[in-house]
């Protein structure tokens, strides 16, 4: 497989003109695959490239052999960028180098801490893009549910975000007990509960729903309120609070 862009795309090169990204076949055609893409970044922005051309760079430049195809491979293998960012790195070692590996996922930390540097000092209920952009960057890709609260002072302000439980491809159990247990160790006040579905489909079940209220009914007790339920998914991020379920 070359690394070609769409026909029809038009893109702006460096000096700010427009142009049909199609011209760049012909005008890179005889370089090797990994100077291709470099070249199709360098003159038109990294937002033009394929996912397949961004990790190939990443591999490349990690020193590689044969970058675009084993890229190639682990987007066939986990089915996209965030899956192969998020894969375990005793995964992605059966198809590339130690190094390589080593590279991605300091890759997908980056990308994880730029989303977290966003949350401090924010009353996080006004900043919900900020808080989706962040459960994004930690949770799209990974290959079993997981279960992370934000837990949130008086004036809604982030004191720590946590992961409480990691489950299979389907479920993760989380223990309301164990979650005020935790509130109260920081001195929270409230929070927001997360996890992800990594079939992709955000839609709350019935049993998402039901450990929702048995959280809220707990944090009642105790005075520590439970802002949104938000459930990531690969598109999308659900916000039980936004569709009325809690």
């Amino acid at each position: 497989m070359s690394p070609t862009l769409p026909l029809s795309q038009s893109v702006t090169s460096a000096d700010g003109l427009a142009e049909d990204a199609s011209i760049l076949r012909f005008d890179v055609v005889d370089e090797p695959a990994e100077a291709r893409v470099a070249s199709i970044a360098q003159r038109y922005g990294f937002e033009v490239l394929h996912e397949i051309e961004v990790l190939d760079l990443l591999l490349d430049a990690a020193g590689q052999p044969d970058a675009f195809t084993c890229a190639e491979a682990l987007i066939n293998r986990f089915g996209g960028l965030p899956a192969v960012l998020a894969a375990d790195r005793s995964e992605l070692v059966r198809t590339v180098s130690d190094q390589a590996a080593f590279s991605l996922k300091l890759a997908r930390d980056i990308a994880a801490r730029l989303a977290a540097a966003a949350l401090p000092r924010r009353d996080l209920l006004g900043s919900s893009g900020q808080v989706s952009a962040f459960l994004r960057a930690q949770m799209v890709g990974l290959p079993r549910e997981e279960f992370w609260v934000l837990f949130l002072d008086r004036l809604n302000q982030l004191i720590v975000c946590e992961r409480l439980g990691r489950g299979t491809v389907s479920h993760v159990p989380v223990y309301p007990r164990e979650v005020l247990r935790r509130a109260l160790e920081v001195n929270a006040s409230a929070m927001i509960l997360a996890h992800n579905h990594p079939a992709g489909d955000p839609t709350p079940s019935a049993p998402d729903i039901e450990m929702t209220k048995q959280i809220v009914a707990a944090g009642k007790a105790l005075d520590v309120h439970v802002w949104d339920h938000m459930i990531v998914g690969r598109d999308r991020v659900l916000s039980l609070k936004a569709e009325g379920l809690m």
